[in-house]
């Protein structure tokens, strides 16, 4: 009887070891960057998250396409910000290319942390198969819980050899001294972890500080 328990618990033993090898090297890993276009993935959240990730997407060059969009099921302000957002950009860009998206939120405001684990595997669980079929370059968030699960996902398309997606946090602007739990989270994981001030470049070293940029 104990021999099976003990090859069970060697074997678990092997592939905690081996995931967490593969986890330091993806997060080690040199970055290419494509030299002709970025297919990009975006996570919107509610209120002044989409605002300023729209503001920044509208600084980039038509080569970060298609882009993909994703964000909560409920939240429709989001998607009535992005439609007009890339309607007036494929006024400068004509055949742009975008898609929407929509994931069981992960966290609401105030919900506790027991329960965000469990609705964040569930997003989890939506985000995956997502992320495995649109296979993006780069993912670009700045805060919203909704980028947790997505950036999980991202994360294990490079553990389980599939693709080394680029993880870039952005920082809300208005998180001047402490960082929000997403970023908390995201900050040991994400290739580039970008701050808007530099209280929180100080207390957070990995970070890189680029000045106001929403």
């Amino acid at each position: 009887m104990a021999c099976p328990l003990i090859l069970a618990a060697l074997g678990g033993g092997c592939l905690a070891v081996f995931l967490a090898l593969r986890l330091w090297v993806v997060l080690h890993r040199r970055v290419v960057v494509p030299r002709e276009s970025l297919s990009l993935l975006v996570v919107a959240g509610s209120g002044g998250h989409t605002t300023e990730i729209l503001r920044l997407l509208a600084s980039l060059s038509n080569e970060y396409t298609p882009r993909h969009y994703v964000f909560a099921d409920t939240d429709e302000i989001s998607a009535h910000k992005i439609r007009s957002f890339e309607l007036e950009r494929a006024e400068r860009y004509p055949g742009t290319m975008y898609t929407t998206h929509r994931i069981p939120r992960s966290r609401e405001v105030r919900q506790s942390w027991l329960s965000s684990v469990l609705t964040t595997v569930y997003s989890l669980l939506y985000s995956l198969p997502l992320t495995v079929r649109l296979q993006p370059d780069l993912v670009l968030c700045n805060g919203p819980g909704t980028c947790v699960p997505i950036c999980l996902s991202a994360l294990l398309l490079g553990i389980l050899g599939v693709k080394k997606v680029i993880l870039v946090y952005v920082e809300s602007l208005c998180r001047v001294e402490t960082l929000s739990l997403s970023g908390k989270i995201l900050y040991y994981l994400s290739d580039y972890f970008i701050v808007q001030w530099l209280t929180l470049k100080e207390k957070y070293p990995k970070s890189v500080y680029l000045g106001r940029i929403v």
